[in-house]
């Protein structure tokens, strides 16, 4: 709505994860790095956790393009909230596998198979799980069996299992123990420093079409990375209303009074807020009695 009257290409602060958006933190870039280089390296387990909003998502999509461009077959398991039949049938499906779907026999031997044709090429094949802390105990046993196909080269089947910081606790669960020893690498994803918050908010206005912004002011970007509490989503969803503020008030320039009543209409809570005192249930008939 926004884009003609700030002269942008896109959105910039689009809630989706693209990966053309994707910013290069020191943190973000070295977690890209650990799992691409478990995959190439047959690692086996790698887990990817951190707190909601953090962009696990968009580095998920990442990693998807990377195999794609580097033609390796991969399944990705967006839904979690599923029982072993419902697992292997969405496998199965994914990767394409020729066989009765429905069936856990036949979707293992069909899988095992194209494990096997994968490695004699010198390539592998990858499973994501994403939001995998939902994952039902039964289904981590599952993955656990899966890891165990390999050959004297390395691993056959990448598991990439990405989730909030219930993961972790998850897998240190005793009857888990078993699946943690087999976890080879581990990336954790946390909220933005305010440099990081800073430069994360002028690279999506510079790729959106407006490099050296001066929509928002070094102290307004130090404000929002405070409310957001440096969680990239609530960056975005701040900086997209604010944007949409600017464009209803005809300004090119983004101001404090905005942010604080988009802070008021997302319900942002952050150190140092004031909020307002609750009422006890019983002071208004008190009051009125007098």
């Amino acid at each position: 709505m926004y884009n003609a009257f700030f002269g942008f290409t896109e959105s910039p602060f689009n809630l989706s994860p693209d990966p053309a958006f994707f910013f290069r933190s020191e943190q973000h870039e070295e977690a890209l790095a650990n799992l691409v280089y478990g995959v190439q390296a047959r690692k086996g387990f790698i887990v990817l956790s951190g707190e909601v909003g953090t962009g696990k998502t968009t580095m998920l999509e990442c990693l998807r393009d990377y195999l794609e461009s580097q033609y390796i077959e991969f399944a990705f398991l967006f839904n979690s909230r599923v029982n072993p039949e419902q697992f292997f049938e969405m496998i199965a499906y994914d990767l394409n596998l020729p066989c009765q779907r429905t069936s856990k026999t036949e979707v293992l031997f069909a899988l095992n198979q194209l494990l096997v044709e994968q490695a004699q090429l010198g390539r592998t094949v990858v499973l994501i799980v994403d939001e995998a802390h939902n994952l039902e105990w039964e289904v981590l046993e599952e993955i656990r069996l899966l890891g165990n196909l390999e050959n004297r080269n390395g691993k056959l089947l990448q598991i990439i299992l990405a989730g909030q910081p219930e993961l972790d606790r998850k897998l240190d669960a005793p009857n888990l123990r078993q699946l943690k020893q087999r976890i080879v690498l581990r990336c954790n994803l946390h909220a933005f420093t305010l440099r990081d918050a800073v430069e994360y908010i002028q690279t999506r206005m510079e790729k959106a079409g407006m490099p050296n912004q001066t929509v928002f002011a070094e102290d307004l970007m130090a404000d929002i990375h405070l409310r957001a509490q440096g969680t990239p989503r609530l960056i975005n969803a701040i900086c997209d209303n604010m944007l949409l503020s600017a464009f209803a008030d005809e300004k090119k320039v983004c101001t404090k009074e905005m942010l604080d009543e988009i802070s008021r209409d997302l319900r942002l809570e952050w150190p140092g807020s004031r909020r307002p005192r609750s009422r006890m249930p019983d002071e208004s008939f008190e009051r009125s009695s007098y």
